[in-house]
């Protein structure tokens, strides 16, 4: 069972996962990710952690620097429910 199911995704969340879907985020990973959207790095900090939490977004590659962002298989099924 996946944390998908555990976890209420909030407004806000599916708000992100559209821009994802749409192509207009990056992440760059690290201890911490970072969420940037429309080249902008997002205010909400926990937003990205939670979403890979949750397995909604897929895990950037280590070292990779900052690369787009996307939806896990998870991640594209919330989006078509929100």
């Amino acid at each position: 069972m996946s944390e998908v199911t555990d976890r209420p995704v909030c407004g806000r969340d599916v708000a992100l996962l559209r821009a994802v879907a749409a192509g207009r985020c990056e992440l760059l990973s690290g201890s911490l990710p970072v969420l940037w959207v429309d080249g902008r790095v997002f205010c909400d900090t926990g937003a990205a952690l939670r979403l890979l939490q949750a397995g909604l977004l897929a895990v950037p590659t280590p070292g990779a620097g900052r690369a787009p962002a996307r939806l896990t298989p998870a991640g594209r099924a919330e989006f078509d429910r929100g």
